[in-house]
């Protein structure tokens, strides 16, 4: 069975003491077994467990195990758990920092890496370089959001001492990051005149709808006729049509909240009305399973980049910046609130979790709104009636 020696000892950089067990093969290749307590005495405890278990030969022999052989096992098991595009989402933020997840050909020095050398410097690196490449401060904090669950499984595991994404953080170079674009009163006048006379009915609807509803783009695409209420005014969100890994599919909404019931704007609804009889000119009755905004085959819905396509097309023959399809939505939440409509509203209408998210995504608009109320207790006083 080889020899053995164990040790107990503390372990300065992560503030826990280790329980070491170092395993001689009768080849003499050394291999040690290393486990973390928060005491001497639990982790004498474990060195006694781990001496046990080699004697009676259910100890594992530890491996060298690289971090994109870790990810990519983490990867597997998580996308047992959660929807095939977040899978998808999950392992690209990933391949931003470990390109071999997706290209085992690809350099990857991180993630060749052992996964217990790696140290929070290496990931800082890391960051910076896709920084420098030009990522958006979102992108990178998506991928240090990944790294950390990947090394955090790691830790609980207690394969590793500490996350050494942990003290790691990414902040917006120049001020607080904004979700979105804000399109200005001239630009969103000038796009709803454009998608009057765009040649797609059903991509000018489905961007309208965007706008005027503050609908993502999948719950968009997503809609049927059963969704769309038009005698009393409503639309039901209940599906998303997207893209995962190449391939177009219908989804859940990604959470309970996505799922609601949208009051249409009175306009809005009108031209949806005329929206339907084109509709049914074209492809029949518009039975409650058809799809409102059918592809070139009527059985699935348009292509999930047709809205984008479209859009950059018309801001480009408007002479408009650049705007994003999820600009449409931003800017239907910014005028909610502008408005005046209370946050804990504008959360249940735009689907978000609740109104926190709300408040992060929109919280330099509130507080621009904010300045505007100011109380003079001295003008009060001066315009109090005499007695």
């Amino acid at each position: 069975m080889g020899r053995r020696k164990g040790s107990v000892y503390f372990h300065a950089p992560s503030g826990r003491w280790c329980a070491s067990l170092t395993l001689m093969s009768a080849g003499g290749k050394r291999e040690r077994v290393v486990r973390y307590a928060d005491s001497r005495e639990e982790a004498e405890a474990l060195l006694a467990e781990l001496v046990a278990r080699y004697l009676k030969g259910t100890l594992p022999r530890p491996e060298a195990v690289t971090l994109a052989e870790w990810a990519q096992s983490w990867w597997e098991r998580k996308r047992k758990e959660v929807r095939p595009r977040t899978a998808a989402m999950y392992r690209d933020e990933l391949a931003y920092a470990l390109p071999s997840l997706k290209n085992p050909q690809a350099p990857d020095p991180l993630g060749r890496m052992r996964l217990q050398a790696v140290q929070p410097a290496h990931i800082r690196a890391v960051l910076d370089s896709l920084a420098e490449r030009g990522l958006s401060v979102r992108t990178l904090r998506m991928v240090r959001q990944r790294l950390h669950a990947v090394f955090e499984e790691a830790l609980n595991l207690e394969m590793i001492p500490r996350n050494p994404v942990a003290p790691v953080k990414v902040k917006a170079p120049r001020g607080r990051e904004k979700a979105g674009r804000a399109l200005e009163p001239a630009e969103v006048a000038a796009l709803l005149k454009a998608l009057e006379a765009h040649p797609d009915p059903r991509t000018a609807m489905a961007l309208r709808l965007m706008l005027n509803l503050g609908l993502r783009r999948g719950e968009a695409l997503g809609l049927q006729w059963g969704d769309i209420d038009l005698e009393a005014g409503l639309l039901t969100v209940r599906r998303v049509w997207t893209e995962s890994e190449g391939k177009a599919l219908v989804t859940e909404p990604k959470t309970a909240s996505s799922r609601r019931v949208v009051p249409i704007p009175h306009q809005t609804l009108e031209r949806l009305k005329v929206y339907k009889t084109w509709w049914e000119g074209v492809y029949g009755e518009a039975k409650a399973e058809a799809w409102a905004f059918p592809g070139e085959d009527p059985s699935r819905p348009l292509n999930p980049h047709a809205p984008n396509w479209a859009l950059r097309r018309i801001c480009q023959r408007l002479g408009l910046p650049p705007v994003r399809v999820h600009d449409l939505r931003h800017t239907y939440g910014s005028l909610l609130l502008a408005a005046g409509a209370p946050v804990e509203l504008v959360a249940e209408r735009m689907g978000h979790a609740n109104p926190n998210i709300t408040l992060g995504v929109y919280r330099h608009l509130l507080e621009e709104e904010r300045r505007g109320f100011v109380v003079d207790p001295e003008e009060l006083l001066a315009n109090r009636p005499k007695a």
